[in-house]
């Protein structure tokens, strides 16, 4: 696998190949890893995207996130980390503020 980090601090990591198995979402208390085959959509802009897959909603909130979805659609990112209180504050584009992850009710 081929990795290439688009800044750690930006809150996202992307291969350099498309089709990747799954998501890495990280949050401060807890990880998920969430496969690309129960990926369903995405939708947002610049300061919001939101990834829909069959068990769970992921909520991504910052700055020049629409960028993500590019990566989306090929299946290139690998990973999605929350921020630490100190880097909310950092960049002021192109970057994740806010991250969740909620179970979808069956």
């Amino acid at each position: 696998m081929n990795m290439v980090s688009a800044g750690n601090h930006r809150g996202w990591r992307v291969a350099r190949e498309p089709g990747q198995y799954a998501l890495e979402i990280v949050l401060l208390d807890r990880t998920y890893v969430l496969p690309w085959a129960q990926f369903l959509y995405a939708e947002g802009g610049d300061d919001e995207v939101r990834l829909v897959f069959a068990t769970h909603d992921v909520l991504a909130r910052g700055a020049g996130l629409s960028v993500l979805l590019t990566e989306l659609a090929e299946q290139r990112l690998l990973g999605l980390s929350e921020p630490t209180r100190a880097e909310r504050f950092g960049g002021t584009s192109g970057f994740v503020r806010e991250l969740s992850v909620e179970k979808v009710n069956s």
